[in-house]
């Protein structure tokens, strides 16, 4: 990783934290109201879901079809997110699919920077310093790569994260009427404190889900579900489902595993934007389950 990419995701990891901060500060202060959480809401639930349904579901692991221009809107929003582009998100993911919880997951706790809080750490924030957007595009993203609308998408990156923070500021200063205050206002909550929320819960999913929480299939990775943290991470976190079952479009797997993006894949699949929608049913669930279900 060179030095400009590591200074990249360390302004992406502090200024969001910032964010955060003068957020305390405005809210100790009363300076917040049902507008500034109303911004935040919709831009963490359009950028979120561009990652969940967009980046993660749809054009990591191919668990619907749609129309290609909603494809690369899917692809937008997730870039939104500011997790990294569109290429090396899916290229990451990948190669964490094909090494999970062995040498080669570019963000497991278990292996490689030692153990506990020390893996933990390098699961959550320190892999972004280390091994983030080193998977090769070629190996793990080739239909994208070859996809000259995505590969724009993609250097278009740094535009877009800009563009997630003028959004919502644009939309303060105009919900607030038309002052700088409501601006800065929108600018906070709608950009750094989402970016921040966003972040945290996607990297949750790579350490929390990785160490604490519930088994129930027979797979040889360290994966588990995460019930508390299945709302925020829109579904994410029932991860061992996620790794039991990859192509799966829905995570959560028993009716009372609240999944939310799997609720918009089905959304999209009845007023035909979606199709080819992968279900795993009852019976291969059950070949898959382990005799015992061990918990940590």
């Amino acid at each position: 990783m060179t030095r400009a990419e590591r200074n990249a995701n360390l302004v992406g990891v502090v200024l969001p934290l910032l964010g955060v901060l003068a957020a305390i500060g405005l809210l100790w202060n009363r300076a917040v109201d049902g507008t500034d959480l109303a911004i935040l809401g919709t831009m963490y639930l359009l950028t979120g879901m561009g990652v969940t349904v967009g980046f993660h579901r749809l054009l990591t692991h191919r668990s619907f079809h749609t129309y290609p221009g909603l494809e690369r809107t899917f692809a937008i929003l997730g870039s939104m997110a500011a997790e990294g582009s569109v290429m090396d998100w899916v290229a990451d993911h990948r190669k964490h699919h094909a090494h999970a919880d062995k040498e080669g997951d570019p963000h497991s706790p278990h292996v490689g920077h030692g153990s506990g809080l020390r893996g933990l750490w390098h699961a959550h924030t320190g892999w972004l310093f280390e091994t983030q957007g080193q998977a090769d595009w070629k190996r793990y993203a080739s239909e994208l790569y070859e996809d000259q609308r995505m590969r724009r998408i993609g250097r278009r990156f740094p535009l877009l994260v800009l563009a997630s923070l003028a959004l919502p500021t644009l939309a303060g200063f105009v919900l607030h009427g038309f002052t700088l205050g409501g601006a800065l206002r929108g600018y906070i909550w709608g950009g750094l404190v989402r970016i921040f929320i966003v972040h945290h819960v996607t990297w949750s999913v790579n350490s929390v889900c990785h160490f604490f929480g519930r088994r129930r299939f027979d797979i040889e990775d360290r994966s588990t579900n995460v019930a508390w943290l299945s709302v925020v991470s829109l579904g994410e976190s029932w991860h061992h489902n996620h790794h039991a079952f990859p192509r799966s479009a829905y995570h959560g797997l028993r009716r009372w595993e609240i999944d939310p993006s799997g609720l918009l894949i089905s959304a999209l699949e009845r007023v035909g934007l979606a199709w080819n929608v992968i279900r795993i049913t009852p019976e291969r669930q059950l070949q898959r389950t382990s005799l015992q279900t061990d918990a940590r």
